[in-house]
C-alpha cells in the first residue's frame, strides 16, 4: 500500500478519518482556547479551514497524507495528524503536523493515533523508518516523541525559519521495523493502563 493513500485508521479510542474541508467546524472548535507557544505551528480557530486546504494541497502533490482525529467515546473531532516528507520509492515517512485539542490532551487518544499510525507504515506499507521531527525548543513535544520509544536521530541545526523569523533547530528521531514490534507492544500496554 502507499504511504499517500488515503485510508481511514481505527481502534477503540479513535478513528483517523481522512482530512476533508466539511471537518473545518469540529476542528476549528479543537483549536479554541489553545495556548499557541512561539515554537509550535497550530492554527488559530480562524485558520483551520486554511490548513486543512494547504494540507490537501499536499496531499494531491503527493507530499502529505493528513488524517482528521476522531475521538470515539465522544464522537468529535479533536485534532489533525499527518504522513508528511512522503518519500515512497525509499519507504520512509515522517509522522508530524499533528495536534490535539486541549480536551484530547494527556489522554489516550495520541497514543491510540501513533499506535494506528505506525501499524499502518510498517505493516501495510513496508516503511524502513519512520521520521518525528520537533522544534528544539519544544520540550513536551521532544519528551512524547521518546515516550513513543523512538530515538534521537540528531539535531539539525538552524534547520529553518519560523514564521518570525527566528531559526530553528529541528530535533529528529525515528523508529525502525526492527524496533516496531517493542514499540507496539509498549503503546499497547499504555492503551491497556489507561
Amino acid at each position: 500500500m502507499l504511504l499517500a493513500q488515503p485510508i481511514t485508521l481505527e481502534n477503540d479510542v479513535v478513528r483517523l478519518e481522512p482530512l476533508r474541508a466539511d471537518h473545518s467546524d469540529d476542528l476549528a472548535a479543537a483549536a479554541a482556547g489553545l495556548e499557541h507557544a512561539w515554537y509550535t505551528s497550530v492554527p488559530s480557530p480562524d485558520g483551520v479551514a486554511a490548513d486543512i486546504s494547504q494540507r490537501l494541497t499536499w496531499q494531491t502533490e503527493g507530499h502529505m497524507n493528513a488524517w482528521a482525529i476522531r475521538r470515539l467515546d465522544t464522537g468529535r473531532v479533536v485534532g489533525e495528524t499527518t504522513f508528511c516528507n512522503i518519500d515512497q520509492p525509499n519507504r520512509h515517512v515522517e509522522i508530524g503536523h499533528t495536534w490535539l485539542g486541549l480536551e484530547a490532551q494527556r489522554t489516550a487518544v495520541n497514543t491510540a493515533a501513533k499506535l494506528l499510525l505506525l501499524a499502518h507504515a510498517f505493516e501495510a506499507c513496508d516503511a524502513i523508518a519512520v521520521e518525528f521531527r520537533t522544534h528544539w525548543h519544544n520540550r513536551q513535544s521532544r519528551a512524547a516523541i521518546a515516550r513513543l520509544g523512538a530515538k534521537q536521530d540528531g539535531v539539525l541545526r538552524n534547520h529553518r525559519l519560523g514564521p518570525d523569523g527566528t531559526l530553528r533547530d529541528t530535533v529528529v528521531f525515528s523508529i525502525l521495523p526492527t524496533e516496531w514490534p517493542a514499540v507496539r507492544l509498549g503503546l499497547q500496554e499504555r492503551l491497556r493502563r489507561g
